[in-house]
């Protein structure tokens, strides 16, 4: 069988977002690759310059039809942000699923928290496993984003338990994710002491991924899934409209956006927002956007050209 390489070169910004894209019509994945530079031979090395992100696509009947609509949510994602014209190639067969498999680790979050590939056993009983198919959508836990959106989440939580340890453990705590993607900050609020959590994307085939990892994690109910976004949940079309935590872990011009469309509103007073998917010269436009809205500064974390905001209402 053979397959067709669908390959996009993008900056850090935009990485995730055409990963996201092909992964709708991947069902094997997508690969990103990045240059590495080292200081000198001890040196782990640092990840640098643009990124490289592929989708491998089988030849078939439907292969015209699929690369059309390939580059039709491109046209749409290039509306929001400049998008290079993808390349395409002719390649031999080979088991993707396998090589995800040689090359994706379990990844240490935080204090307490363990990203997993749904085939490993976990390698530290002591730290909460949230088990991810990396071949589904993005959101795998492998980038700085979806990493700072943890480890904030993991804090707020850790502070919040400590509050109420000497009450009930019945209490009903709700959190919102707004572009739940692949369900990982969904999962993970589950797991770290949420007990209902409302995950809404715009895209269907990441409210059907979410579900499938869900799934994976033994999480039922308790996780309600649904397509749309900041609009859809104030007019009432899902369980709540606000929650005392909001995370949203989208690109920082559509996070802007988001607050216009009414973002804050999902916030219960003395509530928090965790915002991220922000490069680090992005990080003021995105706060000024909260604070126009009511919001106070919180706590700020960086990885590499990356940043995660906190926000309090």
């Amino acid at each position: 069988m053979n397959w067709l390489e669908v390959s996009l070169t993008v900056d850090g910004e935009l990485a995730e977002s055409v990963a996201d894209v092909l992964a709708r019509f991947a069902p094997n994945g997508v690969m990103t690759e990045q240059g590495v530079r080292f200081v000198n031979d001890e040196d782990e090395g640092t990840a640098t310059g643009p990124i490289t992100v592929r989708a491998y696509l089988e030849v078939n009947d439907q292969l015209e039809e699929t690369r059309q609509k390939i580059e039709e949510s491109l046209y749409y994602l290039g509306m929001i942000t400049p998008v290079p014209t993808p390349t395409y190639k002719q390649i031999a067969d080979q088991n993707w699923m396998e090589a995800w498999k040689q090359h994706y680790k379990p990844i240490l979050i935080g204090e307490r928290l363990l990203i997993l590939p749904a085939w490993l056993e976990s390698p530290d009983p002591k730290r909460i496993p949230i088990k991810i198919d990396p071949g589904m959508a993005f959101g795998t836990g492998t980038h700085p984003t979806t990493q700072l959106c943890l480890e904030l989440m993991e804090r707020h939580f850790d502070i919040r338990n400590s509050n109420v340890e000497t009450q009930s453990s019945n209490i009903e705590y709700r959190v919102i994710d707004v572009g739940c993607g692949s369900g990982i900050l969904s999962i993970a609020a589950l797991k770290l002491g949420s007990t209902t959590v409302l995950g809404v994307d715009i895209d269907i085939e990441s409210v059907r991924n979410s579900r499938e990892n869900a799934d994976v994690n033994e999480v039922g109910e308790e996780l309600l899934l649904g397509q749309g976004s900041v609009t859809e949940v104030l007019a009432g079309q899902f369980a709540f409209k606000s929650a005392p935590l909001v995370v949203a872990n989208i690109l920082a011009p559509v996070l802007i956006r988001l607050f216009d469309a009414g973002l804050a509103d999902l916030i219960e007073p003395n509530g928090e927002i965790i915002l991220s998917g922000i490069l680090d010269h992005q990080a003021e436009s995105v706060i000024e956007a909260g604070q126009a809205k009511g919001l106070k500064r919180g706590e700020i974390r960086q990885m590499k050209d990356w940043v995660a905001i906190s926000m309090k209402k």
